[in-house]
Parts: C-alpha cells; sequence; structure tokens
C-alpha cells in the first residue's frame, strides 16, 4: 500500500514552468505538492551557458539557473517529493488522483509542467552509437572531444548556442542542417560568422545525416546526404551532437486530455479572450511550459506560464471554495 498524499494543488514537473508555479502558489498560501519527475530540473540542466535569462549578466549555467529556481522554492518550504507520476486514476473531476512510484496523490487542482524531451533521427547507427558518440547532450559529454572533430545535427538556437560552446572546446565543428538557412536569434548567427570565419566551424546545407559510421570504441564518421542533387560527403568525426527539437512529455495524458497532432496539451491559450489562459480541457487542470510549447520554448516563458498557471489555478481553488 502507498502512501498516500492529499493536497489543494499538485504540480508535476521541476524545470522553470514547475519551480515558478510553485513559488506563486506557496506565496498564495495553497500549500502544494510539487513532484519532481525523473529529470529534476529539466533540459535546462543540460545547457551551458544562459545569456537571455533577464537580469542575469553576463551570463549563468543552466544548471545554475535550476539551482537557484529550485534553492528559491525551498526558502519557501515548498513540500517537494522525488518522484515521478506513472499512472492516473481519475482525472475525470475532482478530486484528482494519480499514482507515482512512492505514493498515490489525491488533490483537488493540478498544473502539468512535464516538459519536452530530444528528439531522434530514428536511425538505426543513431541508436547503435548512443553513448559512444552520439549525444543530445553538449554540456554532458563535450568535454570527452577536447581538440577532437566533433558534428552538430540542427539550425534553431539550441544547435548554434551548442556548436559555439563545443567550438571553445573540440578542434573542428561541422554544423549539418536540412534547410538553406539557420532559425537562430541574430546574435548567435553573428557569434556563428565569426567561427566559420575562423574555420573552427564548417557549415554544411542544405544537408540531413544519412549515417553513423563507427566501430566497437565508437563514431569515427558520419555520411551526409545533399538535399539537392544527392551528393554524399563523408566526413571524419568522432561525436555526433543530434540537437533537432523535442518531444512534449504528455504520454500519461494521451486520451485523458486534450491534445494537439504533435502531442502538446492543448489549453485555452488557443482562444482570444478567455482569461484562463493556461487551463486544459478539464477544469481545475493547467498547463505550463515546454509541454504545451511548440513555438517559443524558451526558459522564460515556461517561467512566465508557470506563473499564470498558479495564478490560474488559485482563481479556480478561490471558486470551488466558496461553492
Amino acid at each position: 500500500m502507498k502512501n498516500i498524499k492529499k493536497t489543494k494543488l499538485l504540480i508535476i514537473g521541476s524545470g522553470p514552468a514547475g519551480y515558478t508555479a510553485a513559488i506563486y502558489a506557496v506565496r498564495a498560501n495553497l500549500n502544494p505538492i510539487l513532484v519532481t519527475g525523473n529529470n529534476i530540473g529539466g533540459q535546462l540542466t543540460k545547457t551551458f551557458n544562459i545569456e537571455n535569462w533577464p537580469g542575469n549578466f553576463p551570463k549563468i549555467t543552466g544548471q545554475k539557473l535550476m539551482d537557484n529556481l529550485y534553492n528559491h522554492t525551498v526558502f519557501l518550504n515548498t513540500n517537494i517529493i522525488n518522484d515521478t507520476i506513472v499512472k492516473i486514476i481519475n482525472l475525470e473531476k475532482t478530486p484528482f488522483i494519480l499514482e507515482g512510484n512512492l505514493n498515490t496523490y489525491i488533490c483537488k487542482s493540478i498544473i502539468i509542467a512535464t516538459g519536452s524531451n530530444p528528439k531522434s533521427l530514428g536511425l538505426y547507427s543513431e541508436k547503435k552509437f548512443i553513448g559512444k558518440g552520439v549525444s543530445s547532450c553538449t554540456i554532458c559529454d563535450g568535454f570527452f572531444f577536447r581538440n577532437k572533430i566533433v558534428s552538430v545535427i540542427g539550425g534553431g538556437n539550441t544547435a548554434i548556442e551548442e556548436t559555439i560552446y563545443l567550438s571553445s572546446i573540440a578542434s573542428k565543428v561541422h554544423l549539418i542542417h536540412r534547410k538553406n538557412t539557420l532559425n537562430a536569434e541574430k546574435i548567435l548567427l553573428n557569434k556563428l560568422k565569426i567561427l566559420i570565419k575562423k574555420k573552427k566551424v564548417i557549415l554544411h546545407t542544405p544537408y540531413v545525416l544519412k549515417e553513423i559510421l563507427g566501430n566497437e570504441t565508437g563514431v569515427n564518421s558520419i555520411k551526409i546526404n545533399s538535399i539537392y542533387d544527392n551528393n554524399i560527403l563523408n566526413i571524419l568525426t568522432f561525436g555526433v551532437f543530434i540537437l533537432i527539437g523535442t518531444i512534449p512529455n504528455s504520454n500519461l495524458f494521451k486520451n485523458r486530455i486534450k491534445l494537439d497532432k504533435d502531442g502538446y496539451i492543448i489549453t485555452n491559450n488557443y482562444k482570444l479572450n478567455n482569461l484562463n489562459f493556461t487551463q486544459t480541457n478539464i477544469p481545475g487542470i493547467f498547463a505550463a511550459g515546454d509541454v504545451t510549447d511548440k513555438n517559443y520554448r524558451q526558459a522564460i516563458t515556461s517561467a512566465a506560464t508557470g506563473c499564470m498557471a498558479a495564478l490560474d489555478a488559485q482563481k479556480f481553488l478561490n471558486k470551488i471554495n466558496k461553492k
């Protein structure tokens, strides 16, 4: 028999959205329980330098930023439980009941802030060499490729940020993107241009990764394929960092809460003139952060929706208390 934990508000997730929701919920005297999940701190812990968090100058590591948010929640005496929700018992109406590995949680309201995980290309060779040269985390694994040639797959902010970071570790970085243009902020593209001019970064567009090659010791080369003329290049490389976007962590809620075709939780922010922006199709259940966001995916926007979800939950709980 698992322990039963009862609360007005259950917050699921420990990224910027989850921690921010907890901070606002505690300050509103909602006494929430925050269940961390198995990826404490979220994706941001794998980001090396963050230069766009307001008020932070000149930069901070993702791990340090998440440590600061965690310490803020601890300072407010938030009830934080290192557990993972694995089963839904009841989401139809309050009280909602969810089961974790350690406890069963009974609550009047929920904020889902479960974030997202990196996408993979789906190549057999990608799976074969995971942990042997293939990675989605430069801060975790970049150190192992000091003074070696590496490759980055992707063209968004994350891919460019990590290419810049790797250029200070690796001897050379090959950046491969499937489109002609990169989808990153101008300040990052300006930094990248300097590295390309210095030949620290070699840009390949529009190319896709065709195959990762190696042996029992790890990756030693890749094949990339031109989109236009099917030209194939063989590139000597010892590390392949795949940074092509994310998949929302919403599987637990499939067929229980409305999701869009890509698996993102649908909230009222899709509707004009509706003040409860973070509410899902079920009254009392709210969602925030990357599990709802396919467009912006920034730490600051995740934190902002965490704040909004806590305020929306507060209004909901006040309303049912009056009833």
